[in-house]
């Protein structure tokens, strides 16, 4: 069981000189779901190497039984600052993919040519595909075979607006990410703002935001084990 996860390297928040990347949570909770089942774990971003940790994820008041065990898990530590290169990454080599978010991948990911072929050649190939809170927005310019928005007609979910407003960050970042999955013609729906929220449609897996990751991870073994 190979899976491959793949981070953001995009580390400014618009042009407000605050810092931006991945959420550790989203990163973590989903890591240890994968490590403890067995996987085997791959890592990748756009740069490779350390991929940039959102400050705010790093709060006291954002930690989670994942993220603690993760700042005393010195192997998983090194494994983070050393994620090969996107580019090197070749699709038929995994069984999954998962895109932990933070707001970083709205810049970087969202627009990343080979992160959208490695999209749509997982997602054609039947391979699961799963992505939390910011990270659907990876599914901004990816298609389906028939060239349609790969989220057009299926069932999603994601960050949701009112949840943005309540980070204030509405008019920061590049695009809303609910606001792009309905314009891509996906069937959106969303739970109270931040608790869990995930959906499956065939072996597409999202979650609506950091408290769905766990979630999220759990709905991509089970298709990985069906």
């Amino acid at each position: 069981m190979k899976i491959l996860m793949v981070l953001t390297s995009h580390d400014q928040l618009g042009d407000t000189g605050k810092k931006t990347g991945f959420w550790l949570e989203e990163f973590a909770a989903p890591y240890y779901v994968f490590k403890d089942a067995g996987a085997d774990i791959t890592l990748a971003s756009p740069l490779g190497g350390q991929p940039p940790l959102d400050p705010k994820s790093d709060d006291p008041s954002a930690q989670t039984a994942a993220t603690l065990r993760f700042k005393t898990d010195e192997a998983s530590i090194a494994h983070l600052a050393a994620t090969h290169k996107l580019a090197d990454i070749e699709p038929a080599d995994f069984d999954a993919v998962f895109y932990p978010g933070g707001h970083g991948p709205l810049w970087d990911l969202a627009e990343d040519a080979k992160s959208i072929s490695l999209i749509e050649t997982m997602f054609a190939a039947g391979k699961p595909v799963a992505a939390v809170c910011h990270a659907p927005g990876i599914f901004r310019h990816t298609r389906a075979a028939n060239g349609e928005p790969l989220v057009k007609g299926r069932r999603v979910t994601g960050f949701t607006n009112t949840e943005e407003e309540g980070v204030q960050l509405t008019s920061i970042v590049p695009f809303l990410v609910e606001d792009m999955l309905k314009a891509n013609g996906g069937d959106y729906s969303k739970g109270p703002d931040w608790a869990p929220y995930a959906l499956v449609d065939g072996h597409l897996v999202t979650g609506q935001n950091p408290a769905s990751s766990e979630l999220v991870a759990h709905e991509l073994l089970g298709l990985l084990k069906a």
